[in-house]
């Protein structure tokens, strides 16, 4: 596996870099005020002038295609892209990127949905997740009935990531209902389609409030019609798009990780050099050192799994074994790390006068968020049982 960099690689890593440091950490400490408000992240002015001053710079759509207007980097360059921007607890994001499924629209709805989206003009959601259909995303029970030339949706969707603000939602629904031989309903993820559903469509959201920054909400659909030209891709083939979109990068998730256990084990280096007990600074306990040189181990060993998975992307192999595996160890071992930086910086790691109690919060999502530990377990089992994968690694 190559992963030397080209020197225009570098360079993007290194504008990222100074970008984070420059522009983007000296506003945590307002992020953190505003929180103890309860009003979350960055002001939207705030946010749209970061993103102007980067795209001023070349950085928009950092994996959106060039035809389209964007860099399109390579996996591994867009993971390098999150280590970085993972240094900080703002949840900041270059401007340009849509939805990977997006790019099944026709070429109507590209023009409606896609280059919108794309342009910051509008805002989309992921909407599949339902109160009894989360890591089991077949057994989604939200359905659609045609009526003519539209389709009447019916249904909750629970936990979705920017629906608060989003001017459309991809809706799964059932449309193609199945019944087994007793005439009950089966729910196995056949005959689900995706739509394509604008806000002014009549649907509203009910935000969730969270332990962390994530503020996602829970959208009802009442009678809801869309027109059958917003079905996006294929009807009753809607699972695959769905299958699609989560597995579309889920490398990203322990690479900004990574980038908040580097800052985070930065950040207990610094306070234990400083900290002294008994005529001492703790940085010189072995105790300390344990934990300093644990979490070092396990951060370099995070990067490998995370731009492995990124690697094998860019070389077109089949990298969810590897993407499986990176978002566990990223998710259990970011947990760890982040526990033991706490702990060094005592009561004050405790307290909202540091980002770590936040980051603390923060990190707790990525074992839940896109596909728990649970199922990570569960995926990577199966493969290596049923032979979809090696013991060996992908190198064997």
């Amino acid at each position: 596996m190559d992963l030397q960099l080209s020197e225009e690689e570098r360079e993007i890593r290194e504008w990222v870099r100074t970008f984070v440091r420059k522009e983007i950490l000296p506003l945590e400490p307002e992020v953190l005020n505003r929180e103890r408000r309860n009003e979350r992240g960055l002001p939207a002015a705030e946010l749209a002038r970061l993103q102007d001053t980067a795209k001023q710079a070349g950085f928009f759509g950092i994996q959106t295609p060039v035809e389209y207007g964007g860099m399109g980097l390579s996996a591994v360059m867009s993971a390098l892209v999150e280590v970085e921007l993972g240094r900080s607890f703002i949840g900041f994001r270059f401007a340009g990127d849509a939805d990977n499924i997006l790019y099944c629209a026709n070429d109507e709805q590209r023009a409606a949905y896609l280059v919108p989206t794309i342009n910051g003009d509008r805002k989309s959601c992921f909407a599949i997740t339902e109160p009894g259909a989360g890591s089991d995303a077949r057994a989604i029970r939200a359905s659609a009935r045609r009526e003519g030339d539209h389709w009447v949706i019916n249904g909750e969707k629970t936990f979705i990531t920017g629906a608060n603000e989003a001017d459309f939602a991809m809706v799964f629904a059932v449309t193609d209902p199945r019944q087994d031989n007793e005439g009950r309903p089966v729910y196995d993820g056949a005959g689900v389609t995706c739509f394509l559903v604008d806000r002014d469509r009549g649907w509203k959201p009910e935000p969730i409030d969270t332990m962390g920054e994530w503020g996602p909400a829970s959208l009802v659909f009442d009678n809801v019609t869309v027109p059958h030209a917003n079905i996006l891709g294929e009807q009753g083939k809607g699972f695959e798009l769905a299958m699609q979109w989560i597995g579309r990068g889920r490398y990203l998730l322990p690479a900004r990780a990574l980038g908040a256990c580097e800052r985070l084990v930065e950040m207990a280096i610094e306070h234990a050099s400083n900290r002294v007990t008994f005529g001492q600074p703790i940085v010189d306990r072995q105790a300390i050192q344990w934990m300093v040189a644990d979490s070092a181990t396990e951060i370099e060993a995070l990067r490998w799994l995370t731009l492995s998975a990124a690697w094998q992307v860019d070389a077109g192999q089949d990298s969810r074994q590897a993407q499986s595996m990176a978002k566990l160890y990223g998710g259990v071992k970011a947990n760890e790390i982040v526990d033991r930086v706490l702990q060094i910086h005592g009561g004050m790691g405790y307290t909202r006068e540091l980002p770590v109690e936040r980051w603390y919060r923060e990190l707790r999502l990525l074992r839940i968020y896109e596909g728990t530990d649970e199922i990570q377990r569960r995926t990577i089992a199966r493969n290596l049982v049923k032979g979809h994968a090696s013991i060996r690694g992908h190198l064997g």
